[in-house]
């Protein structure tokens, strides 16, 4: 596995900030919607259990009346539906100059306020001389929700209806509202992560392949400046070590100096052709004399027979050429000194070494890039390119097993209809 590039290593690191801010962002918008829902679903618990409360209270205090003796009849509380589904119900009852008293309790006295908080809900319910919402806690120490609905006797109140509602049934479902808006939020803002990283991964992906290839590029011209700009220096410094020898080494240089130049032609149309910035453009070509003219333009040629026929396919000669001079470079580089020959016939250029071979298992494999395989096989950056430019001219390249031992490459490309 190759180690990040610092720039790569940057973009990694912003995808997973901007996953962060994704999330965070997500979260406190799930956080404020959350919390508008917690207050506004008790608020409206609250407002519903006092409203209950209050219709009953109402509806019960109408029921009762004093009669023609000024006794307050309490029969109606025995069969009235509202009085038998409270929770707890209490009447009160003053006489005049004297405080409040309780003359009836349901389910049991104990679920009613203390004294203290019975006179209190007397004074309110006697200034205010309309229904009064109180909460308060019970005798029992649970909370309840009270309306005290006034009776009236003549002009003045002589007793009050009071109706508890336990808020307890309500605040449980509030809290399993709670829990379950927690856990939702917690689903969304994974879920919103997981969303946000991938789509910054997919948004940084071109940006990434852009890097790849910018180190693929720099890789590939390294691999093939290399040995020219070598032979340049060395040609220079025997020109200049022998001055007798300087005319042929400013030929050799110059000459160098104008495959360094195609070789840089080549490097930049690939790298444009890749970027997708240029269309590849071809023209019709003899293969077999590019190949010939390749390997005269190598250091060594003298190790490299060549077998030609006429054959004409549409290609880019810069690229064609540098796929041939990668192939050929390979085998003198891992043939172990042995002859190399070079055959162009209907399409085909096969190079054979006669070295140890590639194992099966990576002869597709050395065409990957930046793949290290056996001795006979390169780093992966040559015969990469290779492969590339035979599937840019529509062909293929491969690695077999030669007759007799060593390697047969091949760079196969469509021949020229009609040519």
């Amino acid at each position: 596995m190759t180690s990040r590039t610092p720039a790569a290593a940057r973009l990694h690191r912003a995808r997973w900030v901007m996953t962060l801010l994704f999330a965070a962002t997500t979260a406190v918008c799930l956080l404020v919607l959350a919390t508008i829902a917690v207050r506004t679903d008790s608020h409206s618990r609250t407002n519903d259990l006092d409203n209950a409360a209050s219709h009953r209270a109402d509806g019960l205090a109408r029921t009762l009346y004093y009669d023609a003796g000024g006794t307050l009849r309490l029969d109606s509380l025995q069969e009235d539906e509202l009085a038998r589904s409270a929770e707890v119900l209490g009447v009160l009852q003053a006489l005049p100059n004297a405080g409040p008293q309780v003359r009836y309790a349901y389910a049991s006295q104990a679920a009613l306020p203390d004294q203290a908080e019975l006179e209190t809900i007397w004074q309110e319910v006697q200034h205010d001389q309309e229904t009064t919402l109180v909460t308060t806690t019970a005798a029992n120490g649970r909370e309840y929700h009270w309306a005290a609905a006034p009776v009236w006797d003549n002009d003045r109140i002589g007793a009050t209806v009071l109706v508890g509602a336990d808020p307890a049934h309500s605040q449980a479902d509030h809290t399993r509202l709670i829990q379950w808006l927690a856990l939702g939020c917690a689903t969304l803002v994974l879920a919103a992560a997981a969303v946000g990283h991938l789509l910054t991964g997919r948004s940084m992906r071109p940006a990434l392949q852009g890097l790849e290839q910018q180190e693929q590029f720099l890789a590939e011209a390294a691999h093939e400046l290399r040995t020219p700009l070598a032979t340049l220096r060395l040609v220079v410094e025997n020109g200049s070590a022998s001055p007798h020898r300087a005319p042929a080494a400013l030929d050799e240089a110059v000459r160098l100096i104008d495959r360094l130049g195609r070789l840089v032609t080549g490097l930049l149309a690939r790298a444009r052709v890749e970027a997708g910035t240029q269309e590849l453009e071809l023209t019709p070509l003899r293969l077999d004399q590019l190949v010939e003219q390749t390997i005269e333009e190598l250091p060594d040629p003298a190790g490299v027979t060549v077998t030609t026929e006429a054959v004409i396919v549409e290609g880019d000669p810069e690229l064609l050429a540098q796929a041939v001079r990668n192939l050929v470079e390979n085998a003198l580089r891992h043939g172990g000194g042995t002859p190399v020959e070079v055959s162009v016939a209907a399409g085909r250029v096969a190079v054979r070494d006669h070295g140890p071979g590639v194992p099966p298992e990576d002869r597709t494999r050395v065409f990957e890039r930046r793949v290290t395989g056996a001795a006979s096989t390169g780093t992966g950056t040559g015969l990469a390119i290779v492969r590339w430019v035979a599937e840019l001219h529509g062909g293929t390249a491969q690695l077999s097993q030669a007759p007799g031992g060593g390697t047969l490459a091949e760079l196969l490309l469509p021949e020229r209809k009609g040519g």
